[in-house]
């Protein structure tokens, strides 16, 4: 996973107003993760086997104890590496958690590869919530505030976080975002996180549930070529259904994947532009809203 690389540095579009209080995260917005190793690549590297070889021929670089590889690097210290990160990712999503709680707010983490339609999704989801729930969203990306405006067009509060290198968002850059967001007393969080189905599985951003986005475009075999994000999910939505006519893909097929990687996971077959299965999605997410602000 990235988080043997120490990647990115994350940027936040502030609508803090000058003079006003931060809240207390002084924290910087990088990653000081040093590599300990060096980068002097005169090509007579001895292949220390950290990979194996599988039946149908391929090299299995995920087989070691920290499931990844980096040149330089033992799968000790990487996996020593990485529970150092995600235990100081934990900490900052622990206290995400305890303050959304307290305001009895839901919040999902919305992940998905790139061009699956999350955006479109949300943006259609605000337009038909918004009547019923006080909603903010946290947006991610590498660069740009695109999807920050389309979200505050439909009237709802937006964050943006540029990630530059970084391939997802963590609980600290979410924590920041908070600072800068109109407190909310109830209501729904959606955080887009970065397109990515590898590194945003590990990272609790201090989320009620993971919702995984695929789209029909994509491939029906997409939960097991990236078992990690369907694992880490709570549900599953199927988008973009309205050019199944135009496709040759198997729904069947696809959701038994996810089940096999995931038999907890709930599925919903959705179309932002349709209006297809948006009705059970909204009740998914109202019947957890209201457990939100139960006491």
């Amino acid at each position: 996973m990235c988080s043997v690389c120490g990647c990115g540095t994350a940027t936040i579009e502030t609508t803090r107003k000058a003079g006003t209080p931060d809240h207390g995260h002084h924290h910087g917005h990088g990653h000081d993760h040093t590599h300990d190793h060096d980068h002097d690549h005169d090509h007579a590297h001895s292949h220390d086997h950290d990979h194996v070889h599988t039946p149908h021929g391929a090299l299995d670089y995920g087989a070691g104890a920290a499931g990844a590889h980096a040149p330089g690097l033992t799968q000790e210290r990487m996996v020593s590496i990485e529970r150092d990160i995600l235990s100081k990712n934990d900490g900052y999503a622990r206290e995400n958690r305890a303050r959304l709680a307290d305001r009895h707010v839901l919040a999902l983490n919305f992940v998905s590869s790139p061009g699956s339609g999350k955006t479109t999704l949300l943006v259609r989801a605000i337009e038909d919530l918004k009547d019923k729930f006080d909603i903010a969203v946290i947006e991610g990306d590498q660069q740009t505030s695109n999807d920050a405006a389309r979200i505050r067009a439909t009237g709802a509060p937006a964050i943006q976080i540029n990630t530059g290198k970084g391939c997802h968002l963590d609980a600290h850059m979410v924590g920041h975002a908070l600072d800068d967001l109109p407190r909310q007393e109830g209501g729904l969080l959606f955080i887009e996180n970065v397109g990515n189905l590898v590194c945003p599985a590990a990272f609790d951003l201090g989320e009620a549930h993971k919702v995984v986005v695929l789209s029909v475009t994509e491939g029906e075999d997409k939960p097991a070529k990236y078992p990690d994000m369907f694992a880490a999910a709570d549900l599953m939505l199927l988008n973009k259904s309205d050019l199944l006519p135009h496709l040759d893909f198997d729904v069947g097929a696809c959701l038994a994947a996810a089940l096999r990687v995931n038999p907890r996971l709930q599925t919903l077959v959705v179309s932002a532009r349709s209006g297809e299965g948006l009705a059970a999605f909204y009740a998914w997410i109202e019947a957890r809203a209201n457990g939100a602000k139960a006491p």
